[in-house]
């Protein structure tokens, strides 16, 4: 069985990622004397390896670590990797949405993606990423309670047109960018023996 030091502190990222890995993954919880990583990359991949490197350091274990971003198309990519703190550095998640949906107020073209990349840090040095991506277009309104972030205003193109934010855990990982970067972080992980012990 695999053992990961999982780098977020995000609670509901974290349940999303024990819910796809539960069967493959010991998720060993990000260590509370860990102090805040400043996620200063220019783009997903370089945050994601900041922390899993961080955590590896601190604890000396393998480590896992993400970093998701929202892109609209008529935005030009944003908010992208300044998704979490898109209304600024303590933004709410309703403060982000809010500043999103005002910025498309006017606009027709609302297509969108979530990306997610998956870094696995191992103390020995060897890095492993892994991304997902799920299309989608943005609401002109929140719906849904559910979920977290950017959830309320994403319904992606594979759905039955609800947001994210309008269904189950169960329903959400069926379809979303974490889901898929964790399928192909796994496989990736399967394909190499000596990645498989614990650390």
């Amino acid at each position: 069985m695999i053992e990961l030091v999982c780098a977020t502190a995000n609670p509901h990222k974290v349940e999303e990622i024990a819910a796809v890995l539960s069967d493959a993954v010991v998720l060993l919880p990000r260590p509370v004397d860990l102090g805040d990583i400043v996620e200063d990359a220019p783009d997903l991949t370089g945050n994601a390896l900041l922390k899993a490197r961080a955590v590896c350091a601190h604890t000396d274990k393998a480590a896992l670590a993400d970093d998701t971003g929202l892109e609209v198309d008529v935005l030009n990519g944003a908010p992208g990797v300044l998704s979490s703190r898109y209304a600024g550095p303590n933004a709410s998640y309703a403060d982000n949405t809010a500043k999103l949906l005002q910025e498309l107020a006017d606009l027709d073209n609302r297509a969108a993606r979530f990306r997610t990349v998956m870094a696995v840090v191992y103390p020995d040095g060897t890095e492993i990423l892994a991304e997902g991506v799920v299309e989608g277009q943005i609401t002109t309104s929140v719906r849904g309670n559910a979920g977290f972030g950017y959830d309320p205003v994403f319904v992606p193109a594979e759905g039955d047109g609800r947001t994210f934010a309008e269904m189950t855990l169960e329903e959400k990982n069926q379809l979303s960018h974490r889901t898929r970067s964790l399928h192909t972080l796994l496989a990736k992980l399967s394909h190499d023996p000596a990645r498989t012990q614990t650390w």
